[in-house]
């Protein structure tokens, strides 16, 4: 596999006054070869212009759904294949999220960051099977936990002898049908000395609604975005497709692809301040 300049500058960028954020951004789940191209090109040219570091983000499968009828992807290997594509079509380094110890080995012959989804954060043998694979290790914090407790995330992955670690913030419990951001935890979780992400597509998801479909309040994503940059997130994640509304999965959380330059743009300026003060 290429190996990509951007994955070390993410990793060190917790350990260094860095001018810029890095942007982890993409579809929900892959849906088809086309689609994944068709954002990739436009994001990449996007923070190409903006000099921001940017990682391709798709989730080859979908696990956690709320309905047995939701989308959970197009195929294993053949949406891995899409992402190793889009990798070296575009000289970007990719991530997908992975919900099993052996899909750990399998996703990491395709992909650059294993991203470990917020449910499954304390799941001690799957964290350790991504370590080993010498990949970045992305870590969800779950919804159910506090930011203090993800340092015993984080040693999971060190014990294994992989330093390449990072955590993401995507919000807390409020109810049984709302998330909120606690904006101290971001702070808290660089003190661990690894990279945080602030993950502003599902820190706005309305789950458990009697539907079966998860809600979420996108229009909202840009607030989420500008006040993790303004207390020192390092990286943003958000989910973005052509269009929403069509999506076969989150579409009432993704941030409708035409919005993403100017929302970028605004953010810039914002790091560019935060970096100056």
């Amino acid at each position: 596999m290429q190996t990509y300049s951007l994955v070390p500058s993410i990793q060190n960028i917790a350990h260094r006054s860095s001018p810029q954020f890095f942007l982890l951004a993409g579809p929900c789940a892959i849906e088809s070869e086309e689609m994944a191209m068709h954002i990739a090109e436009k994001v990449k040219r996007i923070t190409s212009d903006l000099k921001i570091p940017y990682v391709f983000k798709g989730s080859y499968k979908k696990a956690n759904r709320s309905s047995i009828h939701s989308f959970t992807g197009i195929g294993d290997e053949k949406a891995l294949k899409i992402l190793r594509k889009v990798a070296e079509s575009f000289d970007l380094p990719v991530t997908t999220d992975i919900h099993s110890d052996d899909e750990a080995s399998l996703a990491a012959q395709y992909v650059d960051i294993l991203q470990i989804p917020a449910f499954l954060c304390r799941q001690t043998s799957l964290i350790q099977a991504a370590a080993e694979t010498g990949r970045i290790v992305n870590i969800k914090k779950g919804q159910f936990m506090g930011p203090e407790s993800m340092q015993h995330a984080v040693a999971k992955v060190r014990e294994c002898g992989n330093e390449k670690v990072m955590l993401t913030e995507r919000g807390t419990t409020f109810g049984y049908q709302d998330l909120v951001v606690d904006y101290r935890g971001i702070p808290l979780m660089k003190s661990f000395g690894v990279p945080v992400v602030m993950d502003c597509t599902h820190s706005l998801q309305q789950p458990n609604q009697p539907s079966g479909v998860t809600g979420g309040k996108p229009g909202l994503i840009g607030t989420i975005a500008k006040a993790a940059i303004a207390v020192g997130a390092d990286g943003l994640f958000i989910e973005t497709h052509p269009a929403p509304e069509k999506a076969k999965s989150d579409g009432a959380n993704m941030l409708p692809l035409d919005k993403l330059q100017p929302l970028l743009e605004t953010l810039t300026a914002i790091r560019m301040a935060v970096h100056q003060s």
